[in-house]
């Protein structure tokens, strides 16, 4: 294993079979509310100079899953800037068990999404500035735009989480999670007891990517530095999320929406729901859809075919801002 130490203090996991791209410049940052979070940005490394692209991270994730993706993304013209959501990755842990994803308030990412704009994309990365969201990230970033549509050009949303299968509607698991938190019980996991993070042995049955090498790639970055995973929610996490997850669902927020998006869903997406995907894509009034079919969750960590797939719509979906 190798370690880039950058001055600003953050240690970030290199492996032979997942480089980190040259020119990164890595450091922490604090959000207005005081939690730390860390972060990596990287200059374009072909011309001409087309803005950066921020990736917003799903739940679980860290900057290491990305290193193959900001690559392609540079090698396209495009800067990248990404960090680690409070509570997961290198970025403050909120409670005392580490292993567990928490967050007190899903409007507690938009701090982070805003405080990182502020503080390092304005002033460090060329404009315009482009939205690329993965599921619990796709979700975070589609209520930033709503708050601060100024933010952002364009949105491409990736597998957003939208809504999750739970046994009831977001609405009502909002409400009996909620209840749970308020009787103390809100650091507390939910989710199965079997229910674990990444391990050399379930990628048989994985939801995440038919890929071995890249499964097998953040697997490793795991073992190598089993700090940046996180395990099951807890209760508060999935009561905020439900609710956001439900004032999405609602008749009224699609008029709210000013930003251009555009929402990939895979076609074989057993994490989050492709229907409640298809259901906001077709109410958007400055919006679409698309579904990539055969694909499972994680469409960057997917094979070649479907990260073509969605790179290509990606491509597509940016020429249309000078077309």
């Amino acid at each position: 294993m190798q370690n880039l130490v950058a001055p600003e203090g953050p240690r970030l996991v290199m492996l032979p079979s997942n480089p980190a791209p040259e020119g990164m410049r890595a450091g922490y940052m604090k959000t207005t509310d005081g939690i730390r979070l860390r972060y990596a940005i990287w200059p374009k490394a072909a011309s001409p100079r087309r803005g950066t692209v921020c990736i917003l991270q799903g739940r679980t994730e860290f900057i290491e899953k990305y290193f193959e993706t900001v690559a392609d993304f540079r090698r396209r013209g495009f800067a990248v800037a990404t960090f680690d959501w409070r509570g997961q990755g290198g970025s403050d842990r909120l409670i005392d068990n580490p292993q567990l994803g928490h967050v007190e308030s899903f409007g507690d990412y938009g701090i982070d999404l805003e405080s990182f704009h502020r503080q390092v994309l304005l002033p460090d990365c060329p404009a315009p500035f482009y939205l690329v969201g993965h599921s619990m990230g796709g979700l975070a970033g589609l209520l930033g735009v709503i708050r601060d549509r100024t933010m952002f050009d364009r949105a491409l949303l990736l597998a957003p989480m939208l809504s999750i299968k739970t046994g009831l509607s977001m609405r009502n698991t909002a409400r009996l999670m909620k209840g749970l938190a308020f009787f103390g019980m809100g650091a507390q996991p939910v989710g199965r007891r079997g229910d674990k993070g990444l391990a050399r042995e379930g990628f048989a049955n994985n939801p995440l990517t038919s890929d071995l090498k890249r499964y097998m790639r953040i697997v490793d970055v795991l073992t190598a530095d089993p700090g940046l995973g996180i395990g099951r929610p807890t209760i508060q996490w999935l009561a905020t999320a439900s609710d956001a997850m439900a004032r999405v669902a609602t008749d009224t927020f699609p008029q709210a929406l000013r930003v251009p998006v555009l929402m990939l869903a895979a076609g074989s997406d057993t994490v989050v729901s492709s229907a409640a995907i298809e259901h906001l894509g077709l109410r958007l009034r400055t919006g679409r859809h698309l579904v990539v079919p055969a694909a499972r969750h994680e469409l960057l960590m997917e094979s070649d075919a479907v990260r073509g797939q969605a790179l290509a719509a990606f491509d597509a979906f940016i020429t249309e801002q000078s077309g």
